[in-house]
C-alpha cells in the first residue's frame, strides 16, 4: 500500500501535469520565448560550453527556441539518452540540426544512437533537467522515474551545473519531499530566475 505522502506526491504530479497541458498554444509559444531570451543573458550559461537539455513533452516548456539561441552562440549542444546497459541511468550525446531522432518506449525522442557523439555526464558544463514542480526552497518534483534525481546525486563534487526550467505556474510554495530528493540550486521560468546558493555547497 502506498504511502500518504507517495500518495500525496502523485497527486500533485497529476495536477501539476494537467495544468501545465491546459496552457494554450500561444501561451506554450511565449513561455518558450521568453525562456529563451532570458537564459541566455544568466551567467552560467553564458559561461558554459557543453550543455546539455531536454526535448519537451507533456506540456513541458518548449526548449527549442532555447536550444536555436544556444547554436547560434556556438554551444554543444546534448540530449539524454536511455543508457541501454544500465536502462536506470542516462547518457548524453551531441544534437546538432542535422541528429536524426528516435522516438523512446518511455515516450521522449532522443538522439539516433551514435557513439562517437557520447559525452559522459562529468564532461558537461551544464545540465538543464525537466521537472513537473519545484518550490521555494529549490526541490524538484520530477515525473517519478528517479532519472535525474540518481543523476544529479553529489553534482557539487563536480563541475557539472544543474538548472530547472519550468513554467511560471510550476511554482509551488512547498513540495512534499523524499530522502532522495535533489533539489536545484537555479530554475529558469520566462518571468524570474530563482536561485539557491546554499544549494551548491
Amino acid at each position: 500500500m502506498d504511502s500518504p505522502l507517495h500518495q500525496q506526491r502523485q497527486a500533485l504530479r497529476q495536477h501539476m501535469r494537467r495544468l501545465r497541458r491546459s496552457l494554450s498554444e500561444s501561451q506554450q509559444f511565449q513561455a518558450s520565448q521568453q525562456l529563451a531570451e532570458h537564459a541566455i543573458l544568466y551567467s552560467v550559461i553564458e559561461q558554459s560550453q557543453r550543455i546539455a537539455l531536454f526535448l519537451s513533452m507533456d506540456g513541458e516548456i518548449n526548449t527549442r527556441p532555447l536550444i536555436a539561441r544556444l547554436w547560434h552562440l556556438g554551444k554543444s549542444v546534448y540530449l539524454p539518452r536511455i543508457d541501454p546497459t544500465q536502462p536506470t541511468s542516462l547518457l548524453f550525446q551531441r544534437f546538432t540540426p542535422q541528429t536524426n531522432l528516435v522516438k523512446h518506449r518511455l515516450g521522449m525522442f532522443e538522439p539516433e544512437e551514435n557513439a562517437d557523439e557520447i559525452c559522459s555526464f562529468t564532461e558537461l558544463d551544464m545540465v538543464i533537467v525537466p521537472l513537473v514542480a519545484f518550490d521555494s526552497t529549490g526541490q524538484r518534483l520530477g515525473m517519478g522515474g528517479g532519472f535525474y534525481d540518481r543523476l544529479l546525486a553529489g553534482w557539487q563534487k563536480t563541475s557539472v551545473f544543474p538548472i530547472g526550467v519550468a513554467h511560471d505556474c510550476q511554482h509551488q510554495e512547498n513540495l512534499p519531499i523524499e530522502s532522495w530528493d535533489i533539489p536545484l540550486p537555479a530554475v529558469i521560468t520566462p518571468n524570474k530566475l530563482w536561485q539557491w546558493p546554499d544549494k551548491e555547497a
